[in-house]
């Protein structure tokens, strides 16, 4: 029997942190979310680029970290489910809060908007992985899809 060799990539799955639980950030409501983000924003393109993040948290809705998703167009970004759920997953997320901006300035969430959302709260609940809310940022405020009813 001859045996051929295989080129196989190695997988590593790591999680190293510099902060102390006791000093991440802490989400208790909405606006919370939103301070946080306008610290982690580039506001310089805020009206030009759409950009989709999650915030990763703890059970102790503490922040473990904000990941860039995707960066799209004027009208548009991809946010792949694959995506958010293995950064989650690697950091070893409980909760998840998904964070994208309207170029426009219209925080009105899109029916693509709405069904992602749904999409992913579903997913997530497969994973153990609450996605606790979708905001929805501009440079003028933010709306939040959790406060709206919308999930």
């Amino acid at each position: 029997m001859e045996t051929k060799n295989m080129n196989v990539a190695e997988i590593q799955l790591t999680y190293k942190s510099k902060v102390k639980a006791s000093e991440r950030p802490q989400i208790n409501q909405s606006e919370d979310v939103h301070r946080l983000l306008l610290e982690n924003w580039n506001f310089e393109i805020i009206e030009f680029i759409e950009e989709f993040k999650i915030m990763l948290l703890n059970r102790a809705n503490r922040v473990l970290g904000i990941v860039e998703i995707s960066k799209g167009s004027m009208s548009g970004t991809l946010a792949d489910p694959k995506v958010i759920f293995a950064a989650a997953i690697k950091s070893a997320a409980s909760q998840i809060i998904l964070c994208h901006n309207h170029p426009s300035g219209n925080l009105k969430p899109s029916q693509a908007d709405i069904n992602l959302t749904r999409k992913l709260k579903t997913g997530g609940e497969i994973l153990d992985i609450a996605v606790l809310d979708h905001i929805i940022l501009s440079k003028d405020g933010y709306l939040s899809l959790a406060e709206e009813g919308i999930i």
